[in-house]
């Protein structure tokens, strides 16, 4: 099949995905189900991809059980975080301001949005199967999957410190600057940026591979400015003094050593 032709029925594919989570919402009143679909729409243009392409075999199924563990582990994270707990409060503020048009304005910046952008990001996962050279998996191959599994590690493990601190009732209105959280004010975001990087990595190899320098990119300018460290620290830490202080002594994103007071 042709590469653009994969290219637009995964886009198109995902659009529906997407829209049928949007049409689930809407009885629900609850548009945060788009974040919980947000790993499933990596697994289902990995395993699309694999059943349209003829690329090398045993990387396309490394690739397609990489995005596989790595989207479900996120999806029943983000479910299990959400339950419960109504909308997410930046769809609720859209809710109110925008009324009854709410209705149509999150299929279109919801919903949509995110099928375009996991669509984006996802080039490299896609293109990683298209490539029929090298018939044989090499040292990008590694270099980038070990980069891959550092990422879902750092991500897997900073999940599970921050809801074990949140879940105890002592740490009720304390900063989380414990593990992997003395290091990084954002430790979850880094090693979801890692996990593109490592894949971006193991396409590097293929030619013209390093055109989807796109991918990575975009999702760690996404973590950077658009929903993650800015837009939190701008709307739910921005009064609070003892963040702040974690912020003067705390890199944002990379992991490093705290600065001494």
């Amino acid at each position: 099949m042709d590469i653009f032709l994969i290219f637009l029925v995964n886009l198109l594919t995902v659009a529906v995905f997407m829209a049928g989570g949007w049409a689930v919402s809407l009885p629900l009143r609850n548009a945060a189900i788009a974040d919980s679909l947000w790993g499933l729409g990596f697994v289902l243009i990995a395993w699309l991809t694999f059943f349209q392409t003829d690329g090398f075999f045993p990387r396309k199924l490394l690739l397609c059980i990489m995005a596989t563990c790595w989207g479900l582990r996120l999806f029943f994270h983000i479910a299990s975080r959400s339950r419960g707990k109504g909308e997410d409060p930046r769809y609720a503020a859209w809710r109110a301001q925008y009324g009854d048009r709410f209705v149509l304005v999150s299929l279109y910046r919801v919903f949509l949005v995110q099928a375009l952008f996991l669509w984006v990001i996802a080039i490299g996962l896609q293109y990683g199967q298209i490539a029929e050279a090298p018939a044989r998996l090499t040292w990008f191959d590694a270099a980038g999957f070990l980069i891959w599994l550092a990422g879902l590690i750092i991500e897997s493990l900073s999940d599970l410190q921050l809801r074990r601190f949140l879940a105890d009732p002592a740490n009720k209105g304390r900063i989380m600057d414990r593990g992997l959280w003395r290091y990084s004010r954002h430790p979850n975001y880094f090693g979801e940026a890692l996990v593109w990087w490592g894949i971006f990595v193991m396409v590097l190899g293929l030619p013209l591979g390093f055109l989807t320098i796109i991918s990575p990119l975009v999702i760690t300018y996404t973590l950077l400015r658009l929903t993650g460290v800015t837009l939190m620290e701008q709307t739910e830490f921005s009064d609070n003094p003892d963040y702040q202080e974690y912020i003067r002594r705390t890199s944002a994103f990379v992991p490093w050593f705290p600065k001494h007071r």
